[in-house]
């Protein structure tokens, strides 16, 4: 694609990069065949091939965001399927960030989105915050009603206590700064493992899963001291300042863990914020205090799957024929490019694993974007839903839990990370929606049980 960019903006590193980007485009519109928006509205400005000439349009111009630019930058999912697709390997994602920071610095949204928006980047990056606003959104499901009929908030308001579970779990021990040492087998190594936000809120048995299953496998693993929300979904809202501030936190606390006891990886239960922990060095290239520290991370940032791959699976202690229907994160297939990794894990630990018709259109969750574009979303869920039940499965395994949360408003059947699967066959104990589902009695007798 042609620019024409002035010297003075190609000066701004951050245009330059956009710039770069811009040009390796050939309007080719593959991408338009794998957008789940264009899909859905038919519009070419709600592709990437639309959007990108939107964003060439304001960036080059030097022109303030306009509604009509506004409206077809917040449909996007930012679910990198079009990178996936794309055969000249444009980088969509830098692409849009800077576009969406560019929105924040130069359009001023009306009252009601600006206040909605504060409240999402004020609450679900703080997981004590988000605990009582899951609180009060439970204590308010009965008047759903009332809330659908607010001219303003009601479609969006009615999402967010839609979305809210009918339950909060219980703190998790393993949710606090600490190490979690192994027994048995000899230490092999030594990772760190994210918190987060939401997820720890949301489901702790997360972690859980994953803490038991690297100590079963001889891998010592360390919350570290400071790190918390990934940045991610400020981030992805162009809140810049906001989303670096928070991966600073978290780069400054693990390295201080790689320079005195030493990583041998950070592992991601949460695939949305593998994304972006892993972009931590494109996201610091121009800041001299961070650039190197952050590429550091960057470079160790392993999804769960990705680093028990690594180990090599115990064989499993239970022989189950429960069937998994595997809902790739779009954050996993598009963003990270981990794609075989669980379903040969699954497969490895005795479960027959089913492909999603589809699997590579987004469910809608998308960080943020169920509740900011709740109409959309709900689209792409009931989509996602109807060809996950196309396969008839047992249960439904992800490793994201935005997916998690956006599938399992659909469905009937019950949804699981996939480390509580790997867990659970290796000697772990039997994940709180399977044992719901009163799926636990599919499960043969113990084979020989895993010394912990």
């Amino acid at each position: 694609m042609q620019t024409n960019f002035t010297p003075e903006q190609l000066q701004d590193p951050v245009m330059a990069s956009s710039e770069k980007i811009l040009r390796t485009c050939v309007h080719c519109g593959f991408c338009t065949a794998t957008c789940p928006t264009y899909l859905l509205l038919g519009d070419e400005l709600d592709s990437p091939r639309g959007r990108i000439y939107l964003i060439k349009d304001m960036l080059e111009g030097g022109k303030p965001a306009t509604p009509e630019v506004v409206k077809h930058i917040d449909r996007c999912l930012s679910c990198l399927s079009c990178m996936t697709t794309c055969p000249s390997g444009v980088h969509y994602m830098h692409l849009v960030d800077h576009a969406r920071a560019y929105i924040e610095q130069t359009y001023k949204r009306p009252w009601h989105d600006r206040l909605l928006r504060a409240v999402l980047a004020q609450v679900l990056p703080y997981p004590t915050r988000f605990r009582f606003a899951l609180m009060f959104a439970m204590l308010v499901k009965p008047l759903k009603g009332g809330i659908g009929a607010m001219p303003l908030f009601g479609t969006r308001l009615k999402a967010m206590v839609d979305l809210a579970p009918t339950r909060i779990p219980a703190r998790s021990p393993f949710d606090a700064p600490g190490e979690f040492r192994t027994k048995k087998p000899a230490r092999r190594g030594r990772v760190a493992i994210l918190s987060g936000c939401a997820q720890p809120v949301l489901k702790p048995g997360f972690n859980e899963a994953a803490i038991r299953l690297l100590n079963r496998h001889g891998i010592d693993v360390v919350q570290a001291k400071g790190e918390g929300c990934c940045g991610a979904l400020v981030h992805h809202m162009g809140r810049e300042e906001q989303g670096h501030a928070f991966a600073k936190r978290n780069i400054d606390a693990w390295i201080a863990e790689m320079d005195g006891p030493g990583l041998d990886a950070i592992i991601v239960t949460a695939s949305g914020c593998g994304t972006t922990i892993k972009d931590y060095g494109f996201m610091f290239r121009n800041d001299p205090a961070y650039a190197e520290k952050a590429a550091r991370v960057s470079n160790i940032a392993k999804d769960i799957t990705e680093y028990v791959t690594s180990l090599t699976l115990m064989d499993p202690v239970r022989e189950v024929d429960l069937i998994v229907a595997y809902h790739s994160a779009c954050s996993m297939q598009h963003g990270q490019q981990i794609r075989t990794e669980p379903k040969t894990l699954l497969k490895q630990a005795g479960f027959i694993v089913k492909d999603v018709p589809e699997g590579h259109i987004c469910c809608g969750s998308a960080g943020t974007y169920n509740l900011l574009q709740p109409e959309i979303a709900e689209k792409l869920r009931e989509r996602k839903v109807d060809n996950i039940e196309r396969t008839q499965p047992d249960v439904i395994a992800t490793g994201n839990i935005g997916c998690m949360t956006q599938i399992g408003k659909g469905t009937k059947i019950p949804i699981v990370h996939t480390v509580e699967l790997l867990d659970w066959a290796t000697g772990g104990p039997v994940p709180e929606a399977i044992e719901a589902a009163g799926l636990q009695n599919r499960m043969a007798s113990p084979l020989t049980i895993a010394a912990e």
